[in-house]
């Protein structure tokens, strides 16, 4: 899709959905629950994960897998001249984010593109900057994701890629059972052909995938009783919720027992009362485009 023809800002552009998919099944569904998670998450950790990210007026970004457009709101805030492009694969995702960012800020700069991350309708250089968070533990092929994006940046064009690591949580009281229910996630993911250690990845994946100055700082969020914003918004709305989401699916493929996953839930939140602490580290990769 040339600049020319392009969607006036603010409108949303259908693409026909490829054959072609190296995307997995979202793991966690997309309930009306998951969308509130989203949100909470988003909003928690706006100050720790945007942090350093801001993009020029005029400039040109473009934001993969936008979903519900939790973190289009914080993109447009820090970065209120610039000119976005969101794109999700799914219909329903983009019009609650359409619908969010409209009620956020009602005058931002932003075009709605449905298309799958695989086959983007973009030429070649269209874009200054990429934005990419939480999408890269959904893919099967992440550096041939990270590749085809690359053509997209102007030379001296930037990406800033934000993932999580499930290893990295760390809490007491320590609990193999906790432990359990968050590997069932992670088995499930990986089942599925995703990935949720992808953050100690990063480095060695944007390299491979051709680009230059690549930079990783971790981000680690730490909830006890002296943060109870963090424990409320993070320990048991973003991450224990996350693990409670796919009980189910844990249960339907036998990776751990009923009686098991109620005692690790019990457990896991445990660490957001009183006596409890919780630790967790996201990671924030940049590399630019030179050539």
């Amino acid at each position: 899709m040339q600049r020319a023809a392009a969607a006036t800002a603010g409108t949303t552009v259908p693409t026909p959905e490829p054959a072609a998919r190296a995307a997995v099944d979202y793991v966690h569904g997309y309930s009306p629950r998951e969308a509130r998670r989203l949100g909470d998450q988003a909003d928690t950790l706006a100050a720790l994960l945007h942090d350093g990210t801001a993009y020029p007026a005029g400039s040109r970004v473009l934001e993969v897998g936008c979903g519900v457009g939790a973190q289009t709101v914080h993109l447009v805030d820090s970065s209120p001249g610039a000119h976005f492009v969101a794109v999700d694969r799914s219909a329903d995702s983009l019009a609650k984010a359409r619908a969010r960012v409209t009620a956020h800020a009602p005058d931002a700069r932003v075009r709605w593109c449905r298309a799958d991350l695989f086959a983007l309708p973009f030429p070649d250089a269209e874009f200054d900057h990429i934005f990419v968070c939480f999408v890269l533990e959904h893919l099967a092929a992440a550096q041939q994701a990270l590749a085809g994006l690359r053509r997209l940046l102007r030379p001296g064009g930037t990406i800033t890629v934000i993932e999580g690591d499930h290893g990295s949580a760390f809490f007491h009281p320590d609990s193999a059972y906790a432990r359990a229910t968050i590997d069932c996630l992670v088995r499930l993911q990986a089942d599925g052909g995703g990935n949720s250690l992808v953050g100690r990845q990063l480095q060695p994946l944007i390299a491979r995938a051709g680009y230059d100055d690549v930079s990783v700082r971790p981000c680690t969020v730490y909830a006890d009783r002296a943060r109870p914003e963090l424990v409320d918004g993070f320990t048991r709305s973003t991450f224990i919720a996350m693990i409670e989401s796919v009980r189910d699916d844990a249960l339907a493929a036998a990776l751990i027992t009923e009686a098991d996953w109620e005692h690790g839930i019990a457990d896991l939140r445990r660490t957001a009362d009183d006596d409890g602490t919780f630790s967790y580290t996201f990671f924030k990769a940049t590399g630019t485009r030179w050539a």
